[in-house]
């Protein structure tokens, strides 16, 4: 009976839309209303909205990117004042020490022990980054400064055999750790990358300028004989084992102490931002220094502009191999990983390094040498925070098939329980 009496409750609920229709579109037409108008409502929000979401969409850019503005103000603060050349030696120690200490305290306390331990297991995947980090980038940087190098009176030999050198250096010590993590890349695999890199640094980077610069070419001839690396070694493993390997340490033993307290407190208050501040500190005592030697006025503005170009087609051209040899074998968090540790370099090792190893030399010749290394590292600060936007999205595609696939999964549920429910 229940079934038989269904089809005229329908028609009488049909029949009264149908008169409340009816009454709606009399009200319009007794207001003299045109039809366009009718929909303008719906309209109209749409487009009060469109500066509001442009603002909106502005601002979180601005938010997204802020690393890169402070850097930029930073450097541009760093033009006009400098710290005194007296206390240069003090600020780049302090900097240079507590600054990254700072970083890898902080990325001892948020990664979990063993995914570091499963991480420095992988030897097949640190041979492949180191070769790329090291012989690579350093065999590419020599070619291009050989196919360049044709005019004596054109280029600087300081400049070019710096622009080596910045092939040559290994992976930054901190930088790509951040970058990687702002990525949703593996930023385990990228300290362990950085920090075996750097402890191979002293070794391979000098045999590779030694290597590249023994050959008889004409801008190799203004370097001194060297007599030997011995204090490049003391002084860059003191600085590993200090700022390095200590505050790792000091990380993990709290993180496993005391969880809860580190996630509230790196989590909850934000104070993990605190390593990004530390990276602004070393660009800006990097550039600090840069600018109280005046290493910038010294050098030819078309020297200038040849060394930034140069530079910035090396790094495109050393992400784009990693990114793409990776992607061949490693996972995607992987891959965002080795992109930014195979082109990211590390100016820490370097400045020490021509110091030592190129005593004879003159300090301007010295500066000039060190200002390819300064350069790159706006080059590679400013470009890694912009790819980071596009890694994101990418990482996140990744997982984006199977989510579309759960929501049509759920839709095609509630469409069947609907069904069944007016069945």
């Amino acid at each position: 009976m229940g079934e038989d009496r269904r089809p005229d409750a329908v028609s009488a609920e049909s029949s009264q839309v149908r008169e409340e229709n009816q009454a709606v579109r009399k009200s319009y037409e007794g207001a003299n209303i045109p039809p366009e108008a009718q929909t303008s409502s719906e309209a109209k929000p749409s487009h009060k909205s469109t500066p509001a979401r442009f603002a909106c969409r502005a601002w979180c850019l601005i938010v997204d990117q802020w690393f890169l503005i402070s850097m930029g103000i930073l450097i541009a603060f760093a033009s006009q004042v400098q710290v005194p050349n007296a206390q240069q030696d003090i600020k780049q120690t302090v900097v240079g020490y507590l600054a990254v200490a700072i970083i890898f305290f902080i990325n001892g306390c948020t990664l979990p022990t063993q995914v570091l331990l499963e991480n420095l297991s992988r030897w097949k995947l640190h041979v492949f980054t180191q070769v790329q980090c090291y012989l690579l980038t350093s065999a590419i940087s020599y070619g291009v400064v050989s196919a360049c190098a044709t005019n004596e009176h054109f280029m600087d030999p300081s400049l070019l055999v710096g622009i080596i050198l910045v092939g040559s250096l290994p992976t930054a010590i901190s930088f790509n750790a951040i970058m990687a993590k702002k990525a949703n890349g593996n930023d385990a695999l990228a300290i362990t990358q950085s920090t075996i890199g750097n402890l191979l640094g002293p070794f391979l980077t000098t045999a590779l300028l030694e290597l590249y610069t023994s050959p008889n070419v004409w801008y190799a001839n203004m370097l001194p004989e060297t007599d030997g690396v011995a204090k490049t070694y003391q002084h860059v493993f003191k600085q590993l084992g200090l700022s390095v390997f200590v505050p790792l340490a000091a990380g993990q033993t709290v993180n496993n102490s005391f969880p809860q307290v580190v996630k509230k407190v790196l989590g909850e208050w934000k104070l993990s931002k605190l390593s990004s501040f530390a990276i602004l500190t070393i660009i800006w005592s990097t550039y600090d220094g840069a600018f109280e030697s005046k290493a910038f006025a010294h050098v030819r503005p078309d020297n200038m502009i040849f060394v930034v170009f140069i530079l910035i087609a090396l790094f495109l051209l050393w992400f784009a191999i990693a990114l793409i040899t990776s992607r061949l074998w490693l996972s995607r968090e992987d891959t965002i990983a080795v992109a930014y540790l195979v082109p990211t370099k590390a100016p820490a090792m370097g400045v020490p390094l021509v110091t030592i190893m190129f005593a004879g030399l003159s300090e301007a010749a010295q500066t000039r040498m060190q200002l390819p290394m300064v350069i790159y590292q706006g080059i590679q600060t400013s470009l890694c925070g912009v790819f980071t936007i596009f890694l994101r999205k990418w990482q996140a595609s990744e997982n984006a098939p199977d989510a579309e696939c759960a929501r049509g999964r759920s839709r095609g549920v509630r469409h069947s329980s609907s069904v069944s429910t007016l069945g």
